[in-house]
């Protein structure tokens, strides 16, 4: 494999030694993936290119898995991620709704950034609280039983954090 700089990123101590210790195992590339995003909220390419020599892997192949996953990503979400569930029970009772009102009122698409970095929109299979539906997650806290005249509100509690 050729020589790349992958000095333009560091992994921490811990993700570190977590593929040092995977490196070798089978099946051990998706795991190692998402220790890597959970130490910087996406996959960077210099990440990924570090991987690729650290597993001595093709960087195509884990091209094909980072984009066969819907859950990896590869552009840097917001500060405040916005997953809006549009799982049957919350597409039933209006989750898209939720999506076209957050895209209007932060002026922004699905898995795209606000220009100031705060916020981005992210449309996922089911969260799990099928009986709260419609429902929203950000930050880790479940916003439940939504209509879209509550998200301004919801959107300025986490713009003032």
């Amino acid at each position: 494999m050729a020589e790349v700089n992958t000095s333009t990123i560091e992994f921490s101590k811990e993700l570190s030694s977590f593929i040092e210790k995977w490196k070798n195992k089978q099946g051990n590339l998706v795991m190692i993936l998402h220790k890597v995003q959970g130490e910087f909220g996406y996959i960077p390419r210099n990440a990924a290119i570090k991987v690729s020599h650290m597993l001595d892997t093709p960087l195509a192949k884990i091209y094909g898995v980072i984009t066969f996953y819907n859950f990896f990503k590869l552009e840097k979400p917001g500060e405040h991620n916005i997953q809006v569930c549009t799982g049957t029970a919350c597409y039933l009772k209006g989750g898209v709704d939720l999506i076209d009102e957050l895209e209007i009122l932060l002026g922004i698409g699905v898995n795209t950034v606000t220009d100031d970095g705060l916020f981005s929109i992210e449309s996922v299979r089911c969260i799990g609280c099928c009986g709260l539906a419609p429902v929203i997650l950000i930050d880790g806290e479940v916003f439940g039983k939504l209509e879209k005249d509550q998200l301004p509100e919801i959107i300025a509690k986490f713009r003032d954090k």
